[in-house]
């Protein structure tokens, strides 16, 4: 099997036929479904798993030819950010979120940045309900929302550095190369300040993060080792999501400042 992946890559380098290029999608199918199945995880009931899979095969047949065997990249990982990226891309074009989630996001987000820097620490929940002036019920009803509504947060594009080109932050998770030097310089930046950011997690968040990106546990699998309902990892999953972003919205303008 392995030898004859091979030969259709050596085949559709050579010639760019689009038969061979379509017995490459039919081999790495399987791809898209798991990572579609992961997106729509957490995604609400009404988006379809099938348009999910549909969008997944527009970012595998984009990275089957982009793929540069000679890099010495695995394809799969190669292409599977860039099939989430596909995916979320046309979620996105739908925009399905409403506004008002998106509103209570970035003011969560805020309200979490401006009290890091002040206290030097990760807010409690207490701390960032208060400086959002609601209830602690009400911050967890918006984060429940905002759970319910939002696309995978950490395929957002970031650069900590104002010298570098854009990268995407779960691409520094899964260890991918940058496609030219002065993205792998931001790429090797934004590493470091996902590694400090994720240093002041509380530890729940740290371990739902964890589980989720490094270890490809599922929200639910992770409510089992939690011991608590999948509906509550997603929102701390959420919650971390909004730290992390926090945190690198400040390294990146601490960044520009010097700069």
């Amino acid at each position: 099997m392995a030898e004859d992946v091979r030969t259709l890559w050596t085949e559709f380098r050579r010639s760019g036929d689009r038969k061979v290029r379509d017995r490459l999608v039919l081999t790495y199918a399987p791809l898209v479904k798991f990572v579609a199945g992961r997106v729509g995880a957490g995604l609400p009931s009404h988006v379809d798993d099938e348009d999910l899979i549909s969008y997944g095969l527009l970012g595998l047949m984009r990275a089957i030819e982009r793929f540069e065997p000679e890099r010495e990249i695995k394809f799969e990982t190669y292409a599977i950010p860039r099939i989430r990226g596909a995916i979320i891309d046309e979620l996105r074009a739908m925009d399905w979120v409403p506004r008002s989630v998106r509103g209570r996001a970035r003011d969560i987000e805020r309200a979490i940045a401006d009290l890091e820097a002040r206290l030097g620490r990760a807010p409690t929940d207490e701390e960032i309900a208060q400086k959002l002036g609601v209830s602690h019920d009400e911050l967890e009803e918006s984060l429940g929302e905002i759970s319910r509504s939002s696309v995978v947060a950490l395929d957002e594009l970031w650069t900590v550095s104002s010298g570098g080109d854009p990268v995407s932050l779960i691409d520094t998770i899964e260890d991918t190369q940058g496609p030219n030097p002065q993205a792998a310089l931001a790429e090797t930046e934004l590493k470091e300040a996902i590694g400090e950011a994720l240093a002041r997690l509380p530890e729940r968040e740290k371990l739902v993060v964890t589980l989720y990106y490094y270890e490809e546990l599922t929200l639910r699998e992770i409510g089992e080792v939690l011991g608590v309902t999948e509906s509550r990892v997603s929102q701390l999953h959420t919650k971390a999501i909004l730290r992390l972003k926090a945190s690198l919205a400040a390294t990146a303008t601490a960044a520009a400042t010097r700069e």
